[in-house]
């Protein structure tokens, strides 16, 4: 796809286009989405890939030889799965020596890398840091260019882009950027290219690319951001012009200036005469080393244990269903609503179902009062439609004074600190013993008003069109997105009383990746507008008799009612409860003890990984502790979120809801007998790989490499314009997720599992070769259980191999709750009575 050999004769439009494909994809904090942080690789194999990114890169891409050691020893990696593994990569014949390798041989471990090499020379030819001289600066002017409203005064903004903000600012600023005459002469010379800057800090063509390579990836954050921003500017709210090019062209300048102020204008000679022959060309051709072999012996092995046990399970389940549920409900997918749908089929003898959790509505939200347009629907997809909130109950948000304005400068900041000063340190010492629900604190429920009036309807009467988009849905527009939610997850007939849509969100004090808490599927906000807009559009009559025409039958008895689920507190609110017929008034409000009632086991479920929590309390008082939890500003970690994620199961309710999975699986909703051709499968796959692959594969690389792919500890992070954090004040940004996301998570790629036929599973992923690219090179892994035999096929090399697995006997739990209670590890893969 890319060229990967290295062209002697630069090429700037290439380069840049070059650099943007391997420079990280992460959207601003607001629109946190996880995504596959090596995506640059996916068209290579799994395992080919993370030697080229660890080798040109250094990332580190596996885990060290001594942690998988440890695994083995203590049995997370299956002797049998091991010796199967390596006769799978090595043959018969020689695996008792490669399992000699594997158990005790020795290797280099640690990985310069190529990239930097040439960067670095700076300070030993020139002895000059050129990274402390300009990053400081070019950190500041980024910083406060792209600001979002932390800052008092604004940075001089020009229409025309980064670069003419910057001539700007330097043309009428007392104080200059640049204190070379040959840089102002650059910065404003008409027609500069980067080849011109090039010419005079390397001088040898064909290095030009290498070295800028080298620059970017001093500081991949804001280079990162700033490739997403020129395509996607969308993503900020408060939008600026800016272009990858125009970033490196100041960056070139400043480390000219910082070179003419060292040695004097001209004084000094290009790097390019002091690069040795014998560096490395950042793509050429890199050589094989055995040590990635072992690496992804050991990588599959510890994969293919829990694997393994998974598939042992769903082979067992005799299939059964409930005649009849005392009611139906709707959740995300997301894994974290596993263990509370449990619970509800448990408590409540109620039937529930998995799918993405923006409900096949795809649109951009407005709430009452608000400036900009929200996206409430998966990131990749591009809406041309408007959901308007109005009339909103509640007008007034809390306000704190610490909060004003008019604390930041220097006479409010002197007046609020010498009266407000004392009253502050005696409310953060209190908030430790009783934390409560302050201004700062980030909540779901508010993300929309809970009484307010949603437009999501398009009539003749009504239509409207606001920036190209259209405000609500036409009635054909309403019945196709309803007819493909409930045909991709099986609800066609047999609808009980009452059917909730359940959207989910988080609550959190002290989290600068809040987002991430959100719905992934709604762009890292809560489902609350999607579940509400979904049950309005299935509740009206033209809808049903629309659905009812394409063999979807809801009686004229159901009422669909929406619902939001916090998950870090363990709560849920309803939304138009006044709506809810008199005949479904007594059903649901026994529903909502229910619901209660699952909340709890739920939060003492969860309780169980929380340190200072006391798992073996009631579920009332565990429960109370869990909300409390959410709010603490001393709390690094309001909920795990998507941590030990390993699974994405597409099928039956019935074929899997035994299997106790201990919240690591995404769980989507599928009924083949529905869907023989696998036409609902097809939309289901291409939403599961890059959306539960993309979950997966952050956690993976944040967890392997915290340094370099995840952001480190977020204790020090420090939230810079609004769009990313970094350490201290002047520091790169951080991609990826913090260490305190990741510390009970195994890294494992995704198993996705999926009940059909395997040559219709074939047939459907390559429709999409992109999702097809998910699966052919193994960045998701991929089984199909027959529905009729429970025969497993592994989709491997672009074919099927029949699977059998090693395990026979899964552990048999009689009372869950209590064996939970005891132990904060990950649990065995167990079936639940």
């Amino acid at each position: 796809m890319f060229n990967q050999q290295i062209s002697y004769k630069f090429d700037e439009w290439e380069t840049l286009h070059l650099l943007a494909h391997y420079l990280p994809h992460q959207n601003p904090l607001k629109d946190f989405v996880h995504h596959n942080t090596l995506g640059a690789y996916q068209e290579l194999s799994f395992h080919k890939a993370m030697q080229k990114a660890t080798t040109i890169f250094g990332y580190k891409t596996y885990m060290n030889l001594d942690e998988y050691r440890k695994e083995y020893e203590a049995g997370k990696i299956n002797p049998k799965i091991l010796q199967r593994v390596i006769i799978e990569h090595q043959g018969f014949d020689h695996w008792e020596t490669w399992q000699e390798k594997l158990l005790h041989q020795s290797y280099q471990e640690s990985w310069e890398g190529r990239v930097g090499r040439l960067h670095q020379l700076w300070t030993s030819t020139h002895h000059l840091n050129i990274e402390k001289e300009e990053h400081n600066i070019l950190f500041r002017l980024i910083s406060n260019y792209i600001d979002q409203g932390i800052t008092i005064k604004k940075f001089p903004i020009h229409q025309d882009g980064f670069l003419a903000s910057i001539r700007d600012l330097e043309k009428n600023s007392y104080f200059k950027i640049f204190k070379s005459p040959r840089v102002d002469y650059l910065l404003f010379k008409e027609g500069a290219s980067l080849k011109d800057l090039l010419d005079i800090l390397i001088g040898s063509e064909e290095w030009y690319e290498q070295y800028l390579f080298d620059q970017q990836f001093a500081h991949p954050g804001w280079s990162g951001m700033v490739a997403v921003l020129e395509h996607h500017p969308e993503t900020l709210l408060d939008t600026r012009k800016i272009s990858l090019r125009e970033f490196i062209f100041v960056e070139l300048l400043l480390e000219i200036d910082a070179l003419d102020r060292k040695f004097g204008n001209g004084k000094w000679q290009p790097l390019g005469r002091y690069i040795p022959e014998d560096t490395p060309r950042l793509f050429g051709e890199i050589p094989q080393t055995e040590i990635f072999e072992v690496y992804a012996i050991w990588q599959e092995s510890m994969e293919w244990t829990l694997y393994d046990q998974v598939l042992r399970g769903l082979q067992l389940q005799k299939t059964d269903s409930i005649e009849k549920p005392t009611f139906q409900a709707l959740f995300c997918m997301d894994d974290r609503e596993g263990s509370i749908r449990r619970y509800i089929e448990k408590y409540a003898n109620a039937q529930t179902f998995g799918t993405p959790g923006f409900f096949n509505l795809d649109f951009y939200y407005q709430p009452e009062g608000g400036k900009f347009y929200t996206k409430s629907c998966p990131a990749p997809m591009t809406p041309q439609y408007l959901v308007k909130e109005t009339d909103i109950k509640n007008k007034h948000h809390t306000k704190d004074l610490h909060f004003s304005k008019h604390s930041k400068n220097m006479a409010g900041g002197l007046i609020s600190s010498q009266t407000f000063g004392f009253w502050s340190a005696i409310r953060l010492a209190w908030s430790i013993f009783k934390p409560t629900e302050t201004p700062a604190m980030v909540s779901s429920f508010k993300h929309m008003d809970k009484d307010s009036t949603l437009h999501y309807e398009c009539t003749h009467e009504t239509q409207e069109i606001v920036d190209g988009l259209q405000v609500g849905y036409t009635l054909s527009e309403m019945i196709d997105r309803m007819e493909g939610l409930l045909k991709s997850i099986g609800l066609t007939k047999y609808f009980s009383e009452i059917v909730y849509l359940v959207g989910h969100g988080a609550s959190s004090v002290n989290n600068t990746h809040y987002a991430g808490y959100d719905c992934g599927a709604c762009s890292g906000r809560a489902g609350s507008v999607n579940a509400r807009v979904a049950a309005f559009i299935l509740n009206k009559a033209e809808v049903r008799a629309g659905l009812r025409e394409r063999n979807i039958f809801i009686p004229d008895t159901t009422h669909f009612v929406a619902a939001l689920r916090d998950t870090t507190r363990d709560e849920i609110i309803f939304f138009d409860e006044e709506l809810i017929s008199l005949d479904c008034k007594n059903a649901h409000e026994e529903n909502k003890k229910a619901f209660t009632i699952a909340h709890q086991h739920n939060a003492k479920e969860r309780s169980r990984r929380f340190l200072l929590t006391n798992s073996k309390d009631t579920p009332e008082k565990v429960h109370k502790k869990v909300k409390l939890r959410a709010m603490s500003l001393f709390e690094p970690r309001p909920e795990w979120n998507h941590a030990s994620n390993a699974l994405c199961i597409v099928g039956r309710r019935e074929s899997n809801k035994h299997l106790f999975l201990d919240r690591r699986s995404f769980l989507n909703s599928y009924d083949y007998t529905q869907d023989i051709d696998g036409t609902y499968l097809l939309g289901i796959l291409d939403a599961v790989a890059p959306v539960a692959g993309g979950i997966n594969l952050e956690y993976y690389f944040s967890k392997v490499d915290n340094h370099k792919l995840g952001a480190g500890s977020k204790l020090p992070h420090n939230v810079v314009g609004l769009v990313g954090v970094a350490n201290g004040l002047d520091g790169d940004l951080r991609t990826g997720l913090p260490a305190q996301m990741l510390n009970i998570h195994d890294s494992l790629r995704l198993l996705v599992v999926v009940e059909h036929y395997p040559e219709v599973v074939q047939a459907i992923l390559q429709k999409n070769p992109k999702t097809y690219e998910w699966f052919a090179n193994n960045w998701v892994n991929l089984v199909v259980i027959h529905p009729e035999t429970k025969e497993l096929f592994r989709f491997e090399g672009a074919k099927w191999l029949n699977y059998k697995p090693i395990t026979q006997e899964i552990p048999v739990f009689e009372n869950l709750e209590d064996v939970l209670a005891c132990s904060c590890d990950n649990m065995p893969i167990s079936i639940f009575s």
